[in-house]
């Protein structure tokens, strides 16, 4: 299902939102190369990109923290910041990829990213173009990764429904569907609860390797499961 969502690119809409015109056309041009058939949207303000999301509902926003309320206000990473809680609330599901140089400031909203159910990346503006599209791709597919937040992870913190997977899939054998009926919720909400949790533990998809193998161990060394 997600590489059908990924090849189906003619279907896919990009909203890109940064104040500094040549960035944007830079960074619509990375993405135009690896999603030669998407519809690309752009706003350089906060109000701009609420506007954008209202009428064009898109599958995936890339923004910057850096930006103003409107037109002829100062950009400020505060204002990138309450944008950005507006949208995981309203559009909980919404694939996003925060693209800037303020990373660090989204410590400050790390329980609304705990929170959303949709992709949520980070990529730094010092990232090469290669680096950032693997961002996009994981977030199109539903990840999370936050690494790149200096002291998001300080103290590891561990939710109860995730340690609650770690343990039926792990203790138990159980799969997904398996433990989705356990738990009483949906296979997307259990896919929700891997994603975060292998977020909080660092495991993030590897060539070559099996990530739910990586998972186990990583859960294993900081002794969330035996």
């Amino acid at each position: 299902m997600i590489k059908q969502a990924l090849s189906a690119k003619a279907l896919l809409k990009i909203l890109v939102i940064d104040d500094h015109e040549s960035v944007l056309g830079g960074t619509i041009d990375v993405l135009r190369k690896h999603y030669p058939d998407a519809e690309f949207m752009t706003a350089l303000t906060g109000n701009n990109a609420l506007n954008q999301l209202t009428s064009s509902q898109p599958e995936l926003v890339v923004m910057d923290l850096s930006i103003p309320e409107s037109f002829g206000l100062t950009a400020r990473p505060n204002t990138g910041l309450q944008l950005l809680r507006t949208l995981m609330k309203n559009y909980p599901n919404l694939n996003l990829v925060v693209q800037s140089a303020h990373v660090r400031t989204l410590v400050r909203v790390r329980p609304d990213i705990d929170a959303h159910k949709g992709g949520f990346t980070v990529a730094d503006k010092s990232l090469t173009s290669k680096e950032m599209l693997t961002r996009v791709d994981w977030a199109l597919q539903g990840l999370t990764h936050t690494k790149d937040i200096k002291g998001i992870h300080s103290g590891l913190e561990v939710k109860p429904e995730w340690l609650q997977v770690l343990t039926l899939a792990f203790q138990e054998g159980l799969q997904d569907k398996a433990i989705a009926e356990r738990m009483c919720v949906s296979e997307r909400m259990v896919r929700h609860y891997w994603s975060k949790l292998q977020d909080a533990l660092e495991v993030y998809p590897e060539e070559g390797k099996n990530i739910r193998i990586q998972t186990q161990m990583r859960a294993r060394e900081e002794g969330l499961i035996d």
